[in-house]
């Protein structure tokens, strides 16, 4: 039975949400799932939101997810996550990236970069996975990968089998990173 799962990616343009996204939906295709994706691309290119939702089961009917409805909020920037904290469910998993990206309002002074944001999702998450995949990724042998890094911790909570994830990383990266970046998955993958 394939058990229905809600996944919302948030991060920041130039992150990797969107590659994430796309192997995550590849894996599940290959394992039977009805998907359903939705992106949202705030300015990506200069630094706004991407916000991607994806709805996987054996019949998926609309591709965006309710508040309080995500099983898992995959938050490449710790702000971005918190602001997507309203679509967790109560009992839902929170990775989030422990990534600062300053938004142009704190860049130009006109206002601060909230403090405590990490504290606030481990009280308030049912399950809060803390990573800094960009040191992670940089082990690895590419800060760039850290996206994947997040990937491999989430994939641990997906039923989906290693070699169902070795041919959605091999289908979505360019074969002179696919390397590099298996080492990053397989590192999310053993975190925690």
């Amino acid at each position: 039975m394939l058990k229905p799962v809600d996944v919302l990616m948030v991060g920041v343009g130039g992150q990797g949400t969107i590659l994430a996204s796309r192997i995550l939906a590849h894996a599940a295709l290959e394992k039977g799932y009805d998907i359903k994706v939705s992106e949202i691309h705030g300015m990506a290119q200069r630094g706004g939101s991407v916000v991607t939702q994806i709805r996987l089961g054996k019949k998926v009917f609309s591709p965006l997810i309710p508040e309080r409805g995500a099983d898992i909020v995959l938050a490449f920037e710790k702000l971005e996550g918190l602001r997507l904290m309203p679509f967790l469910k109560p009992d839902g998993t929170m990775i989030i990236n422990e990534q600062e990206i300053p938004p142009v309002p704190v860049l130009v002074g006109a206002a601060e970069y909230p403090t405590g944001i990490i504290e606030y999702i481990q009280s308030t998450a049912g399950e809060a996975v803390v990573v800094d995949a960009l040191v992670i990724a940089e082990k690895c042998g590419n800060v760039k990968a850290a996206n994947v890094v997040l990937l491999g911790v989430m994939a641990r909570r997906l039923p989906f089998e290693q070699d169902v994830w070795d041919r959605a990383l091999a289908a979505c990266i360019p074969a002179k990173l696919l390397e590099v970046n298996k080492a990053a998955f397989a590192a999310g993958y053993e975190y925690r």
